[in-house]
């Protein structure tokens, strides 16, 4: 009687074993698909994981990434692209350019000032407006990339990222940007000496262009590198470059700023302007995608 005891007390354990953690694996997909009402992000800050309820995720890293004076159309379209890239990652993510740049309470006060208020509910109705839609391609999650402006093209995503080609990530026009971005040509001066200590020496000569017009491939030195490459190692704000030599200097002109590939900020911004809802901003710079409303 007692190994049959025990025999039963054995089998019922392994049921609530199984029961908790089939359990607790639905919740999972639940909150991935946006079924739950709780819902949180993983995010890494410094050395720390910060467990962080999706909505307020979405209100700091809207603040972090994107002027809250833009028009509420493009605030939205930037929700959305936040909101399915964090997905896009299974909720884990960190607080770098890497990922999304994430602000705390405190530091969207000191951004935003006596506009804090203002601003904070500006987002939070975006959040609420376009409340668990995501984007997906196919009927998978897209992987959302943007950045601030473009050259006036965006770009392939295997243009600038290594990886395959990805019919939602397609060079758009994005004419937009030279208007809303007031920085959109910028320079970037480097001498010899400092050339010389990254390329050993700095003879060019070759440069090939994208369609897009940003920087294919430059010969330096015998040697050649990828128009990221170049951007990346001497931190220009973009691909699109061109090279002029003043004496002992050159000169590094920039068209756009950030990787190109996905939605433009900017241009975001310049299509509200226009009357532009934010479906259609999603539609123009993410191609063939849809709009999935979840209930959250």
């Amino acid at each position: 009687m007692k190994a049959i005891f025990f025999k039963l007390i054995v089998i019922c354990s392994l049921l609530f074993t199984f029961s908790f953690f089939h359990s607790d694996e639905e919740k999972s997909k639940k909150s991935f698909r946006g079924q739950s009402q709780d819902v949180y992000v993983n995010v890494k800050i410094d050395d720390q994981i910060c467990r962080i309820e999706l909505d307020d995720y979405l209100l700091g890293v809207v603040a972090g990434e994107m002027p809250a004076s833009y028009e509420k159309e493009a605030i939205k379209a930037q929700v959305v692209a936040s909101r399915t890239y964090v997905y896009s990652r299974l909720l884990n993510v960190d607080n770098t350019t890497a990922s999304q740049v994430y602000l705390t309470k405190k530091q969207m006060k000191e951004s935003w000032k006596e506009q804090y208020e203002e601003y904070k509910e500006k987002i939070q109705d975006a959040i609420q407006q376009t409340k668990g839609e995501i984007m997906t391609y196919q009927g998978e999650c897209i992987s959302a990339l943007f950045y601030n402006s473009s050259n006036g093209m965006s770009e392939n995503v295997e243009n600038y990222f290594s990886g395959e080609h990805k019919d939602y990530l397609v060079s758009v026009d994005s004419h937009w940007d030279e208007q809303y971005d007031s920085s959109f040509t910028r320079q970037k001066v480097y001498t010899d000496k400092q050339l010389n200590q990254v390329y050993g020496q700095f003879v060019y000569q070759n440069i090939t262009y994208y369609p897009s017009g940003r920087v294919k491939t430059i010969k330096i030195n015998q040697k050649t590198y990828t128009g990221r490459q170049v951007r990346e190692q001497l931190q220009l704000a973009s691909s699109d470059f061109q090279i002029q030599k003043k004496g002992h200097e050159y000169i590094f002109t920039t068209k756009g700023s950030g990787h190109g590939v996905g939605m433009s900020q900017c241009g975001a911004q310049g299509m509200a302007k226009e009357g532009y809802l934010y479906e259609d901003i999603l539609k123009h710079y993410y191609q063939g995608i849809e709009i999935n409303k979840n209930k959250e």
